[in-house]
């Protein structure tokens, strides 16, 4: 080598390491960030769903704007569940409903609209979750008992005076196929997260 040919000097190399670093740091940080982006996108896509609530009808269990996390993964509809349902081949409900899963497939729903008391298969359900007041009594289109056909699902909202669920003919049995998931835990507002059953 020539002497006169370029060298780098100490004093160059060691100003080219710092700004090397930071480069390096900055893609580092960037390619984290996609990494995360991915699987949380990934997770919110394939797994998880979030929704939120509108309206009364799940009162006092959830509140209007409360936001929930729900999943379909696995699961098949039973009793006490609280679900998201939706279809938009029906005008009432082409937007997502919150209900809760009274009674699935070959069950029977009876339902004693002087008393208020809900049975299933001849079972009185507890229901510590139910809102009942007594200035208004929702009823229902339907004679019963009922027995749930093959893929459909009986849902009720626990405010019973003011829910258009499975009692409306505007509504009727759920087809488990309409089942976005059911619903895993509210997360907002913070002060009552929740994680459900």
């Amino acid at each position: 080598m020539a002497e006169n040919e370029m060298t780098p000097t100490p004093e160059k190399t060691e100003k080219k390491q710092p700004l090397l670093q930071l480069i390096n740091d900055v893609f580092d940080v960037v390619e984290l960030f996609v990494i995360c982006a991915s699987v949380i996108l990934a997770l919110f896509t394939f797994l998880l769903r979030p929704t939120i609530v509108q309206g009364e009808s799940m009162e006092n269990t959830l509140l209007g704007g409360d936001a929930l996390i729900v999943s379909d993964v696995g699961y098949e509809p039973k009793s006490g569940d609280i679900i998201v349902a939706q279809n938009v081949s029906l005008p009432i409900y082409p937007e997502a409903i919150v209900k809760r899963v009274i009674a699935t497939e070959g069950q029977v729903v009876d339902i004693d609209f002087s008393t208020w008391t809900l049975t299933v298969d001849g079972v009185v359900v507890d229901e510590p979750y139910r809102k009942v007041t007594n200035d208004y009594l929702r009823t229902s289109d339907w004679e019963y008992p009922i027995e749930i056909p093959e893929g459909y699902v009986f849902v009720m909202g626990d405010n019973r005076n003011h829910s258009a669920d499975s009692r409306c003919a505007d509504i009727g049995l759920i087809p488990e196929q309409c089942v976005v998931g059911h619903v895993l835990m509210r997360i907002f507002p913070f002060s009552r997260f929740t994680i459900f059953d």
